[in-house]
């Protein structure tokens, strides 16, 4: 597994992701490795929950852009991770997530000849509302390149399978759809002390709970604008906004120049035991996001027992069904998500029905182990596939005795040795498109 933020290097939920993902398969018997960032106060290795988790630093040298560190960063992974298949290996599965980490699953795949899974969470072309500038480009680049290398995309909602196979072009059967999972066990066991809530709030208000990177696609300016009409009908709401980003000074700036400043509280970063607690207390969980491929924070709220207000957006709008485990919000419309968190503020009782509703989705659809077993099933299928190309034969011993033989020939005869390897190269895309074909006849190899 590979991926460049992994608890407790968090900088969004593809951390949280990632651990619930692998933590689930080691519980399902899976030998799972998870190579990543090494961030601060972090161990190089640790076994968390039956995961070997292997941290790296990137390389000491300085880069010009964010770009030229994801490089270095990669080329760091790409040794650890040879040295790890020398130590631990043969693998059966590379899965990478998201393009930060694209070049060096690419490069174990054609060393090790492996099979490539990719999880997308997100594109840059999405979360900018388009590509403006080389950089997003770039991005937009590498990503198509890891999309087209990969054996099967996985993605977390419809929203997002419409999303990469408009902007990559990719085949219907080459996308998978699974959704993100939520361990509920570690939101419902929050119980803060009773004088947690005075560090956040007045005894007799009412909060409207944010957690989340604060940039421009999670909306949060959106909520600052909706606050005068939430407190005109609520003067008891209160807004906890946690998290940081590259708004939050901006965000700041808005609420008190709309006049909301006194009833916004900005935490900064907070750990997951202050989240945890700050959904215990909250009245209402607040995601008015404007793009969201899926949208854990939701399940989160929803896991911990707090009524949920979203935009109708992407992922969100999948996972919330209006006035049955939720609210839904037109995007970036402050009227509307108003007049929605209003409804639950005013209205306790029927907050309660979406809270009690939302618990049993949780349980009955988005629990990791619902989420792994389908996941796993994907490593099967696609295990299966590879096992009947060419890959797997080019490393087996009546291959290695032919190779020997050929260099030996090739002293002599140079030219005819160089015709034959180009003659047998192998081609993933033309071998998966036969594979694809014999799946469909119901043939059982090739």
């Amino acid at each position: 597994m590979l991926s460049w933020e992994y608890p407790p290097h968090s900088v969004g939920g593809l951390a949280r992701h990632v651990e619930g993902l692998s933590i689930a398969m080691a519980k399902e018997g899976l030998q799972v490795h998870v190579l990543t960032f090494a961030g601060p106060k972090a161990p190089l290795y640790e076994v968390n929950s039956g995961v070997m988790v292997h941290r790296v630093h990137a390389y000491p040298v300085n880069s010009m852009d964010f770009t030229g560190w994801i490089l270095q960063l990669n080329l760091a992974m790409l040794e650890h991770a040879i040295n790890l298949v020398q130590e631990q290996g043969p693998f059966d599965i590379i899965h990478a997530h998201d393009w930060l980490v694209a070049f060096t699953g690419r490069a174990l795949k054609h060393a090790y000849q492996l099979p490539l899974i990719a999880t997308i969470h997100a594109t840059e072309a999405g979360r900018n509302q388009g590509l403006h500038n080389d950089m997003q480009r770039y991005i937009s680049s590498v990503e198509w390149w890891l999309t087209y290398e990969a054996w099967r995309v996985i993605v977390c909602s419809e929203s997002m399978r419409h999303e990469v196979q408009g902007l990559f072009q990719l085949p219907t059967d080459k996308v998978e759809v699974i959704p993100n999972g939520v361990d509920a066990e570690k939101f419902r066991t929050a119980h803060p002390q009773p004088q947690f809530r005075d560090g956040f709030a007045k005894p007799w208000e009412k909060v409207v709970f944010f957690v989340g990177r604060l940039v421009r696609e999670k909306g949060v300016h959106v909520l600052i604008e909706a606050a005068p009409k939430i407190l005109a009908v609520c003067p008891e709401a209160k807004f906890v906004v946690a998290g940081v980003g590259s708004m939050e000074n901006h965000l700041k700036h808005q609420a008190w120049s709309t006049g909301v400043g006194h009833k916004f509280c900005f935490t900064g970063y907070i750990d997951d035991t202050t989240r945890n607690n700050l959904y215990y207390i909250s009245a209402v969980a607040a995601f008015p996001s404007l793009y969201e491929p899926f949208g854990i924070v939701a399940l989160e709220g929803m896991a911990a027992g707090v009524p949920v207000v979203v935009s109708d957006t992407g992922g969100l709008g999948e996972i919330i069904y209006h006035g049955r485990n939720g609210l839904k919000a037109y995007t970036g419309d402050p009227n509307s998500l108003a007049g929605n968190i209003i409804t639950i503020l005013k209205d306790p009782a029927y907050g309660e029905k979406l809270r009690e509703h939302a618990s049993r989705q949780i349980d009955e659809i988005y629990d990791w182990q619902q989420i792994v077993r389908k996941t796993m099933q994907l490593y099967t299928r696609v295990f299966k596939e590879y096992r009947y190309s060419s890959w797997p034969l080019k490393n087996g011993p009546i291959q290695k005795a032919r190779r020997y033989a050929l260099s030996l020939v090739g002293r002599r005869h140079p030219e005819s040795v160089q015709n034959t390897v180009h003659h047998n190269r192998f081609s993933l895309v033309e071998q998966r498109v036969k594979s694809v074909h014999y799946h469909r006849e119901g043939r059982k190899g090739m």
